[in-house]
């Protein structure tokens, strides 16, 4: 009895552990994210200058909207830049997700066409995107499904009885 509690000691131990250890390693990520994000604006903000000559003192004293103050800091043109880098990656990557959905569904369901679909799938990249349509419809195509069907119209055609072909002509006359 006391070796159970002693091993669900180690066990609740061992969790509390992994558990600090991963929400450490989030926070060093983290960290790491937000200091890139912080420097790389930095950098935009050292390559930019706003409107390239000095703003006149009046531009401040006239009622303008405060947002202007804001626009013509060079830091925050940095971070303006590097967010929409960041959403243009993102939004190729999503792309070339999307392009990629044949070529992963087939490798899933380990199809004989992966070659196939993964060639379709280049040739609908760079000559026309029929072909990536094509290969969208062979991924996502059951074809266990169509080839039972067709087995079982030619077997129903090759093994009709006489009868039932008399019968079929009298239901068409």
């Amino acid at each position: 009895m006391k070796s159970d509690n002693h091993v669900n000691v180690e066990h609740v131990k061992n969790q509390r552990a992994s558990r600090l250890k991963c929400w450490t390693v989030s926070l060093i990520k983290g960290g790491a994210i937000f200091s890139i994000f912080i420097l790389l604006s930095q950098f935009f903000k050292l390559l930019s200058t706003i409107n390239g000559t000095n703003i006149p003192a009046g531009y401040y004293s006239e009622p303008m909207p405060t947002i202007l103050g804001l626009l013509d800091s060079e830091f925050f043109m940095g971070v303006i830049f590097v967010i929409t880098l960041t959403v243009l990656a993102y939004v190729l990557y999503l792309l070339w997700q999307l392009h990629e959905i044949a070529v992963h569904k087939s490798e899933k369901i380990n199809s004989h066409q992966a070659n196939l679909v993964f060639a379709l799938s280049l040739c609908g990249l760079f000559l026309h995107k029929a072909w990536w349509v094509l290969a969208v419809i062979i991924a996502f195509t059951n074809w266990h499904a169509i080839s039972n069907a067709l087995s079982k119209v030619i077997h129903n055609g090759i093994y009709s009885t006489k009868s039932d072909n008399k019968q079929i002509q009298k239901d068409e006359a």
